[in-house]
């Protein structure tokens, strides 16, 4: 049986975050929160994870931005934006950076889910 990814979510609105990890965390996944960029970049220097989930607009950092710099720092890393307003320009700026993918908020925990799998069955593939 394939091991469960630990999960970073970052996103700077208090409700969704803390709704999202407590539904994760009932699915089984081990999952830790941060409110910033700064903070998971901090985050990130103490402990690994296998798939982070980054939010496109926040104070400080931005998603891009934070993007930018874990892909630097941590290029095994897969990343997943959520974002409430997509575009295409979003889309390919967030492929160029290297994230794998973004999902439109708010989604089903399903979708949310299904990203996840597919994002750490990638992580693992290249691993072998």
């Amino acid at each position: 049986m394939t091991p469960l990814p630990k999960i970073l979510l970052v996103d700077d609105e208090e409700r969704f975050r803390t709704n999202l990890k407590k539904m994760l965390a009932a699915q089984g996944f081990e999952v830790a929160a941060v409110e910033s960029g700064e903070k998971a970049l901090e985050e990130l220097a103490r402990q690994l994870y296998d798939v982070i989930l980054l939010d496109m607009r926040m104070p400080g950092l931005s998603g891009l931005e934070t993007l930018a710099a874990l892909k630097r720092d941590h290029p095994e890393a897969e990343v997943i934006m959520l974002t409430g307003h997509a575009s295409v320009d979003t889309a390919k700026e967030i492929i160029r950076l290297g994230g794998s993918e973004y999902l439109l908020k708010p989604c089903p925990l399903e979708e949310v889910m299904a990203k996840i799998e597919t994002a750490f069955e990638r992580k693992l593939a290249r691993q072998e």
